[in-house]
C-alpha cells in the first residue's frame, strides 16, 4: 500500500443484518438535536489532524477513516454534557420495541474498540481468517471477505472488530463494517506515534499508567487515527518532495530562480569561470535581438551538470548580464548552496532582488502515487512562461523603489525623475528585456517591460 494514494488503502466489510440495523439505530440517535454538539466534538476529536490546517491542507481523510471515527463516536464516545453514551439511550429505550436479536450487540459494542490487527492465517474464500492484536496479543477469528482477497499473511489491518454475541467465550469476532490495510512497516511507525503521543501524555497529565492496551485503546483509540493520519500526511509530502519536473525535452525543469544586482560584470565573469562545479555555457550580445547592437556587454552563462555517470542534465544554470545575476536551479536546495557560494566569493558586490521556490501545482494521479519511481511532471514552454511571469512581475515591480548599485543608490523610480540618470534608467530596463528570462527558456518573453517603464515614469516602448 501507497500511504500517499487516497484510493489504496482502505476497505469494506459486510455486517450481519442485526449488527447493521443496531449502528442504524445509534447513529439516528446521534443525529438528534440534543445530541448534535456532542456528535460534532466527537467525530472533531477523531479526525482531529484533517481540521484546522492540518493534514486536511494536503489530503482528505479516506471514506473508511471516516466511518472509523462514527464508530468511534458511537461506541467510544463519553458525552461533556453529563448525557448518557449513545449505547445506553439506546438500551434505555422503552418507547420502542427492540428485537433481542439488536439488543445483544449493545454490549460487544460498548466492549469493542480500534485496533492495529496482524492477519496471520492466509486468505481462502469462504473460511475463516485469524487476525491478532499487535497491542496486546488477543486473537480473533473473523469471518473471509471479498474485500481482503488479496491480503496476505503479515499484513496489518486498521479496524475494529465485534465479538459474536452468540459464539461464548469463544475467539469468533465479525467485522465492524471497514478498515484501512497497512503494511507491516507502516504498521510499526503507526504504533510508534501513538506510544509516543501515549508517553507524553503520562508525562503531562502525571500518570505513567494509561491501563493496558484494550483500556488505552477504548479510551484513546482515536490516536490511531492520528497517527494514520500523520502517515498518510507524511508520505504524500514525501511524494511531492521527490518529484522529477522537466521541459519537454527532457531537461531538468529549473523552478527555482533567484535574481541579483551587481555592478562589476568583469569580476564575476573571471569569479564564476573559476567555480570548478559550472562549466562556461554560452557568450551572446543579446537574447532577446532588440535594441542596439552593442549597447551592452555580452551575456555569459554557465551551467551545473548532475555528474552521474557523464549526464548532460543540466540542474543549474547562472547567467551574468552587465547589470543582473540570474541563478536557476532544479530545486530549493541546490540554490541554496549557489547562493552561498557566490556570497561568500562575492560577498557585498551582489545585490539580492527576489526568489521563487515554488514548483508548478499539479494534481498527482494515483498510478503515480502507487508507483515505486518518483513521479516525473513535464512542464510545457506555456507553464513555465506563465510562472516566470508571476514571479518577473513582482520582483520587477519591486525593483523599481529599491535602492540599485548603478543608480548610486538611488532607486530607479527616483532616478528617472532626474536627467542625469533618467537615460542609465532605461538602459537597465532595456538590458533587462533583452536578457529575459523567458527568451532562454521558452522564446518569449516572460514579462510585459513597458510596465516597468511605465512604472517608474518612462515612456514606454512600441511593441
Amino acid at each position: 500500500m501507497k500511504l500517499a494514494s487516497d484510493q489504496a488503502a482502505g476497505f469494506w466489510t459486510p455486517r450481519p443484518p442485526s449488527l447493521d440495523a443496531v449502528l442504524v439505530r445509534l447513529d439516528s440517535l446521534s443525529r438528534k438535536p440534543t445530541f448534535a454538539l456532542q456528535r460534532e466534538m466527537g467525530l472533531a476529536r477523531a479526525l482531529r489532524l484533517y481540521l484546522g490546517g492540518g493534514a486536511g491542507r494536503i489530503v482528505a481523510p479516506l471514506a473508511q477513516e471516516t466511518e472509523l471515527a462514527n464508530l468511534s463516536l458511537i461506541c467510544d464516545f463519553y458525552p461533556e454534557d453529563g448525557q448518557l453514551t449513545l449505547i445506553e439511550q439506546l438500551r434505555d429505550v422503552i418507547t420502542e420495541h427492540i428485537p433481542d436479536e439488536e439488543r445483544r450487540w449493545l454490549d460487544p459494542l460498548k466492549h469493542s474498540y480500534l485496533d492495529v490487527l496482524e492477519l496471520t492465517s492466509a486468505v481462502q474464500t469462504q473460511e475463516a481468517l485469524t487476525v491478532r492484536s499487535l497491542g496486546d496479543r488477543t486473537v480473533y477469528v473473523v469471518p473471509s471477505v471479498e474485500s481482503l482477497k488479496d491480503v496476505v499473511a503479515g499484513q496489518v489491518l486498521l479496524t475494529r472488530v465485534i465479538r459474536d454475541p452468540n459464539a461464548g467465550t469463544s475467539e469468533k469476532a465479525v467485522w465492524s463494517g471497514s478498515g484501512i490495510i497497512l503494511s507491516p512497516a507502516d504498521a510499526s511507525a503507526l504504533l510508534e506515534i501513538t506510544a509516543e503521543w501515549r508517553r507524553e501524555m503520562e508525562v503531562s497529565s502525571g500518570s505513567f499508567g494509561l491501563g493496558e492496551w484494550q483500556e488505552f485503546a477504548k479510551r484513546f483509540g482515536y490516536m490511531l487515527l492520528w497517527a494514520f493520519a500523520q502517515l498518510r500526511m507524511d508520505a504524500l509530502v514525501d511524494a511531492v518532495g521527490h518529484i522529477r519536473y522537466c521541459r519537454s525535452d527532457g531537461q531538468p525543469y529549473l523552478y527555482a530562480v533567484a535574481l541579483y544586482d551587481h555592478r562589476d560584470y568583469r569580476s564575476f565573469v573571471d569569479g564564476l569561470s573559476e567555480v570548478s562545479e559550472l562549466e562556461s555555457e554560452k557568450t551572446v550580445s543579446s537574447v532577446g535581438g532588440q535594441g542596439k547592437a552593442g549597447a551592452f556587454p555580452s551575456t555569459h552563462a554557465w551551467v551545473q551538470r548532475d555528474g552521474n555517470g557523464g549526464s548532460d542534465r543540466i540542474v543549474a544554470r547562472v547567467t551574468v548580464t552587465s547589470s543582473q545575476l540570474m541563478v536557476e536551479c532544479d530545486g530549493p536546495e541546490r540554490l541554496d548552496q549557489i547562493k552561498h557560494r557566490l556570497a561568500a566569493a562575492f560577498g557585498y558586490s551582489l545585490h539580492f532582488r527576489d526568489e521563487t521556490l515554488v514548483p508548478p501545482m499539479r494534481q498527482l494521479s494515483r498510478a503515480e502515487l502507487m508507483s515505486d519511481e518518483p513521479p516525473t511532471l513535464v512542464v510545457t514552454g506555456e507553464e513555465d512562461r506563465r510562472l516566470l511571469n508571476q514571479f518577473l512581475e513582482k520582483a520587477y515591480l519591486e525593483w523599481s523603489d529599491q535602492p540599485h548599485l548603478a543608480l548610486g543608490a538611488q532607486t530607479p523610480r527616483h532616478a528617472a525623475a532626474s536627467p542625469n540618470l533618467r537615460e542609465k534608467v532605461a538602459e537597465l530596463i532595456e538590458e533587462m528585456e533583452q536578457h529575459d528570462l523567458g527568451y532562454q527558456r521558452c522564446g518569449q518573453r516572460a514579462f510585459n517591460y513597458n510596465r516597468l517603464r511605465g512604472h517608474v515614469g518612462l515612456e514606454e516602448k512600441p511593441e
